[in-house]
């Protein structure tokens, strides 16, 4: 889970997450929140030792960056399926465990979709809804990409397509990186499934979505296309 300024939710969202039946390990990579989210973090580690770990960056440069140094933590301790989800409950912890299922039973990567099985989306105002809905149909235009929801946040990767991804040649750092590492993995050859999930919008906090990311998404998504082109993504 990446944070920044998310203090109001990470308690209760690893609570949740330890709450599941299945044994999930929590990384919290936080990018020096000045609310103070990675001190109650650090707070919290004594109640679950050898669960919940932290990882602190000095500079908030971007959601992708901080998914990037997450994933190569995951990869050096050895964790054989990797999760990439919001701390603020847009995401509900319980479909962990439908993402884990679908990886366990043969998918390379396994996306929490919105979209797969019509509009599942509570609490977004319109435009939100229609940014993120046709944003997925513009990537599927230009690249090609066979997912309904290619900005989806949620999702399960195997280690092996984390292994062979060039992690630090993925170049968007916005919501453009959910893209990019889904494009990546489809270029590769590996299976991604989508698994249908109901998105309810964050009630505590602030959204980071900016016109800075939609525009770095936009204009990568062509730049991405065109690199695979030449063979050289």
């Amino acid at each position: 889970m990446p944070t920044y300024n998310e203090i109001e939710n990470i308690k209760d969202i690893i609570s949740c997450v330890f709450s599941l039946e299945e044994d999930f390990d929590i990384l919290i990579v936080d990018d020096s929140s000045p609310d103070g989210t990675g001190s109650l973090v650090k707070e919290l580690i004594p109640k679950y030792s050898n669960r919940l770990f932290l990882e602190e960056r000095s500079a908030k440069n971007g959601l992708g960056r901080a998914y990037i140094h997450g994933f190569k933590w995951a990869l050096h301790k050895g964790y054989d399926y990797i999760f990439e989800m919001d701390a603020d409950f847009s995401h509900n912890p319980k479909d962990l465990v439908k993402l884990y299922q679908a990886c366990k039973n043969g998918a390379d990567l396994a996306v929490g979709s919105r979209y797969c099985q019509g509009v599942n989306v509570v609490n977004w105002p319109m435009n939100r809804v229609l940014l993120s809905f046709f944003a997925s149909k513009y990537v599927l235009l230009i690249t090609g990409l066979p997912i309904n929801d290619s900005t989806a946040g949620f999702v399960c990767f195997t280690r092996k397509v984390l292994e062979e991804l060039p992690l630090d040649k993925v170049e968007l750092v916005g919501y453009g990186f959910q893209i990019e590492m889904k494009f990546r993995a489809y270029c590769k050859k590996f299976k991604i499934v989508e698994i249908p999930i109901i998105f309810t919008d964050r009630t505590k906090g602030q959204s980071k979505m900016s016109g800075a990311i939609i525009s770095e998404a936009v204009f990568g998504v062509i730049k991405m296309k065109f690199m695979s082109l030449l063979g050289r993504l």
